[in-house]
């Protein structure tokens, strides 16, 4: 639980400082425009040094303090006087320049307006205001806010209206899709609780191309397998234990599973990063992950890794959440490519923009070095993966693996519509025997699993019958059925695309 409230808080804090970049701008004033009731206010900084000077000054806010009952000031006090988190100063220093902030900060501007200065979408301006701000022993939001250089900031609501309206539609084909196929039958034996017939330890891996080794969790059954490999591949400021619940069910059927930690881009990560010790995930990371992943197939087929296991390492599947799913996609033989980052990461305004283009965007000087497809991977499972503008989609109709991409219909993060119905609709994915499940009601963090919980993971079933149907192992198969469970929330809807 503790993670999960980290991860959430990381997320949250990351869409404020995106959106602080634009009224960061606003020493003199700051302009809330309401268009939609023909109405503006207006805040002059200058007016006051705490939230009741700044009521006092501006009619505007009076009327409002008064319409609200007298909640209005306990609010901006808490929003304006709130001392800022001491990480933040050495985030910011930490991330100035990296691709990641300035594609944070770049989307900011769809929906805050500057005058007065040019913006610098690198971070460096927010850092040095804010330590000027700790200087004059005012380190929150106001002080934070006269530090900086400008005029005038706005943002006008209606713009946000627009940007939430977007994503809201981004997702309605989803969930109108999953809702006109009958969902998956569930088998009860599938979702019966495990018996722990695995082992379980974590090892340290050298890899050619780290410079240090990769720190593996390894789960492998306790009694004569299957002879068969699957790798999961883990998301942005993840760890693998996120994942052990879908590893237990794969290792309670005859398989032996290996989590990486990607530590460019893992749990710990985050941590130095908020404290200001690391820079955010670069774009080398999308090239070095599936090396990463590469690199344990090597050394399993060398021996160097679970010696004396008998594994065929030259048909091995691999399962991704997130960044981890684009990990995968990536290995599988998908072709990342520049050409839609080009001509769609400066459009704020299209229509199948969303969060994770954030992430997506940030890749762009390192796509042409991420084509790293490994033959020996033969069957995928990507969940909620971000690759609307990542792959060629004539190489994704090819791809010598095949994939099951599954989506939540509630992902706001990487939503259904643009990420995972669009290209699979437009490479006519389906017919070359790749399958598209969603998942009702589903976000981008609740199909994850960890260890030990009571039942298997929601998600268990359905990827245990897709990786025995492409390996040929025997058991419960993808095209059988029975992967469901008892809300119905699984759905096939590979043949309405």
């Amino acid at each position: 639980m503790a993670r999960l409230r980290t991860h959430l808080a990381a997320l949250a804090f990351g869409m404020s400082l995106a959106l602080g970049g634009g009224p960061a701008s606003a020493l003199e004033r700051f302009v809330l425009r309401l268009s939609f009731l023909e109405t503006e206010i207006t805040i002059n900084f200058a007016d006051g040094e705490s939230a009741e000077q700044l009521i006092q000054a501006s009619p505007d806010l009076q009327d409002l303090e008064l319409v609200s009952g007298g909640k209005l000031l306990p609010l901006l006090r808490q929003v304006f006087l709130t001392p800022l988190p001491l990480e933040t100063k050495a985030l910011l220093a930490g991330s100035t320049g990296q691709p990641l902030l300035e594609q944070a900060l770049h989307a900011a501007t769809q929906v805050v307006d500057l005058e007065g200065v040019e913006l610098d979408d690198s971070g460096r301006m927010l850092t040095e205001a804010l330590i000027r701000a700790e200087r004059r022993g005012q380190p929150n939001i106001l002080g934070f806010l006269r530090e900086l250089p400008g005029e005038q900031a706005s943002i006008d609501l209606s713009r946000l209206a627009e940007v939430a309206n977007r994503l809201k539609n981004n997702l309605e084909e989803g969930v109108a899709l999953a809702r006109s196929v009958e969902a998956a039958s569930e088998t009860a034996a599938l979702r019966e609780p495990l018996r722990p017939t695995w082992s379980r330890e974590v090892v340290q891996v050298p890899v050619p191309h780290r410079p240090k080794p990769l720190r593996v969790l390894k789960l492998q059954p306790v009694v004569p397998g299957n002879g068969r490999l699957v790798v999961i591949s883990h998301g942005l400021w993840d760890d693998p234990e996120s994942f052990e619940g879908w590893g237990e069910v794969l290792a309670a059927h005859g398989y032996t599973v290996l989590l990486p930690d990607h530590p460019g881009s893992d749990f710990n990560q985050q941590k130095a990063m908020l404290a200001g010790d690391a820079p955010p995930p670069g774009p080398e990371e999308l090239r070095l992950r599936p090396l990463d992943v590469s690199a344990l197939l090597d050394a399993t087929s060398s021996g160097r890794l679970l010696p004396g296991a008998r594994l065929n390492t030259e048909a091995v599947a691999l399962v991704g959440h997130s960044w981890g799913a684009t990990t995968t996609l990536q290995l599988a033989g998908g072709l990342p490519t520049d050409r839609q980052l080009k001509a769609r990461c400066s459009d704020l305004k299209d229509p199948e923009r969303n969060i994770s283009w954030v992430l997506q965007c940030s890749w762009l000087s390192g796509v042409n070095q991420a084509a790293v497809a490994d033959p020996r991977v033969k069957a995928v499972v990507a969940v909620s993966p971000p690759l609307r503008l990542l792959f060629d989609g004539s190489r994704l109709e090819s791809l010598p693996a095949k994939l099951l991409l599954i989506s939540g219909t509630r992902d706001w993060v990487v939503p259904s519509g643009p990420e995972a119905i669009a290209p699979m609709r437009e490479t006519k994915a389906a017919r070359l025997g790749h399958r598209l499940v969603l998942v009702q009601g589903a976000d981008h963090f609740s199909l994850r699993s960890f260890r030990g919980e009571p039942s298997p993971a929601r998600l268990g079933p359905v990827i245990l019958g897709w990786i025995n149907e492409q390996l040929e192992v025997d058991g419960s198969t993808f095209s059988e059925g029975g992967w469901g469970d008892e809300q119905g929330s699984l759905v096939d809807v590979s043949a309405r695309l």
